[in-house]
């Protein structure tokens, strides 16, 4: 990794951003990046614990003659998510991040970056190390597992905590202010399948969506990106229905809270119908590119030639995953009438897998309305139920209401005023911010989520600017300067 991000401004968080990118974390392994988070605090000789599910809270007391000032929580999460390239060799549980400057910006070579939520993290250690920052009482609260299930959040203890005002540093738009986001839930799915004997006379193949931009189910959903296992779906239907396709096993997307870039199926082929069915394919490849040619510039659709399978699915159960996974909704569901431009329900099929005579597959579903969450969830068990699939949901955690009349959402509008002479958009934000979460167990919290411009979180096409990042520092540092006595 090329150490030039060490020579920008605030030198402070980019060290520390530095510091963590050479440490693996994604989610479910962060034992590493947890011991170093403990360790900073305590060399900095403050007060740090790690809690019963592997949080990190560290204190630092008040600036002189700032005592009085009502206590904030910098608020933010250790994992990352480990999206790469197909043709990008990297092992998330052992490498680092290969990071490097490419004009205005930070980004990865082939990984996502981990500014999300690493930048929000980096701020805080800065200001923990920081010795020229006026601020009142303070606790930097690290969570654990944030991008996979929230763990961390939903098992924070009430009264652990001691502030008032909680920043959350895990927004993606410098310049906005978020004061609410949706609420979610996972929804499982799995085909239990008899295996089929391979008949004679049949060609094997593995058919590839790829090329896809991916990003994150929940900031991204509204550009209508390219879904790989939809498209996948798309085309088995087709060769079902029409040419006798077979199908062995299917593989697609690894999160459920990443849009699927790539996906892929082995299936075989009668001899007869193969040319008809490749003749196809190529047709149905041209159609899907010239109806997202606006957002998917790079999709590549294609059959290879390969080894036959030793089984194959049965076809009635064949039949029963391809038109489920067809029928299912995926992308946005509705949009918010009370705040225009911004999704209200949506769902991500994210994940499909092949595994011990399983195919098990995963979707978020995501709403800042409870009601239209659970409809949408009646909605994908009616489709997965009609297909004799087993249908769960688990994981839920609730949205943020927002607060218009937030004390700290006022001081920050009238800061970011006239520190750049304009004024922030206020704005909720459909992805799944710890607020909601947090905001349970300390209901008396004024909560503010801000943070730099990152683009593409979630995606190996994940980039953070850097003059957002030194705005985004300055005005943390003034508003812990000026934040209200209790």
């Amino acid at each position: 990794m090329s150490k030039e991000i060490l020579n920008l401004q605030p030198a402070l968080l980019w060290k520390n951003f530095y510091s963590l990118t050479q440490i693996p974390r994604p989610s479910k392994h962060e034992t590493r990046i947890r011991e170093f988070i403990t360790q900073f605090g305590k060399n900095l000789g403050l007060e740090t614990i790690q809690d019963e599910v592997g949080n990190v809270i560290i204190r630092k007391p008040a600036s002189k003659g700032m005592e009085n000032l009502k206590g904030v929580i910098l608020q933010g999460h250790m994992d990352m998510v480990p999206q790469k390239n197909n043709d990008t060799v990297h092992d998330f549980e052992k490498d680092p991040i290969d990071a490097y400057i490419d004009g205005g910006w930070i980004k990865a070579r082939g990984t996502t970056l981990g500014a999300d939520n690493g930048l929000g993290v980096a701020a805080a250690m800065a200001v923990l190390e920081a010795k020229d920052i006026q601020h009142g009482p303070l606790e930097v609260f690290i969570t654990t597992d944030e991008e996979t299930g929230m763990t961390g959040a939903m098992g924070i203890k009430a009264g652990i905590l001691k502030g008032e005002i909680l920043l959350n540093l895990d927004t993606e738009e410098e310049g906005e202010l978020y004061i609410g986001c949706a609420g979610g839930t996972n929804g499982n799915f799995s085909f239990r399948f008899k295996t089929s004997a391979v008949p004679a006379g049949v060609e094997a193949y593995k058919i590839v969506v790829t090329g896809l931009k991916g990003g994150h189910s929940g900031v991204d959903i509204h550009l209508e990106r390219g879904n790989s296992i939809k498209i996948l779906s798309r085309i088995l239907w087709e060769g079902s229905k029409h040419f006798g396709l077979r199908l062995a096993s299917l593989e697609g997307g690894s999160l459920r809270n990443a849009i699927p870039r790539e996906s892929s199926a082995l299936v075989v082929l009668p001899l007869e119908n193969k040319d008809a069915f490749l003749k196809s394919l190529s047709e149905l490849e041209q159609i899907i590119k010239k109806e997202l040619s606006a957002v998917e510039p790079t999709l590549k659709i294609f059959a290879a030639a390969s080894v036959k399978p030793a089984s194959l699915i049965d076809e009635i159960t064949q039949l029963n995953i391809i038109n489920a996974l067809y029928a299912c909704p995926n992308g946005v569901i509705r949009m918010s009438n009370e705040m225009p431009g911004l999704v209200e329900t949506s769902i991500n099929l994210g994940v499909l897998k092949t595994e011990s005579h399983m195919v098990l597959g995963q979707t978020l579903l995501r709403s800042s309305v409870d009601t239209a969450r659970v409809d949408l969830q009646n909605m994908v068990e009616a489709v997965f139920s009609m297909a004799g699939a087993e249908i769960t949901f688990d994981g839920h955690y609730p949205g943020w209401k927002p607060n218009p009349d937030s004390p700290v959402l006022h001081l920050m509008l009238d800061l970011y005023t006239k520190m750049f002479g304009k004024e922030p958009a206020v704005k909720a934000i459909h992805a799944g911010l710890e607020c909601g979460i947090l905001g349970g167990t300390y209901p008396a919290w004024d909560m503010i989520s801000v943070g730099p411009t990152i683009v593409s979180p979630h995606s190996p096409d994940e980039k953070a600017e850097i003059e957002s990042v030194r705005k985004f520092w300055e005005y943390l540092v003034a508003t812990l300067k000026n934040i209200p006595a209790r």
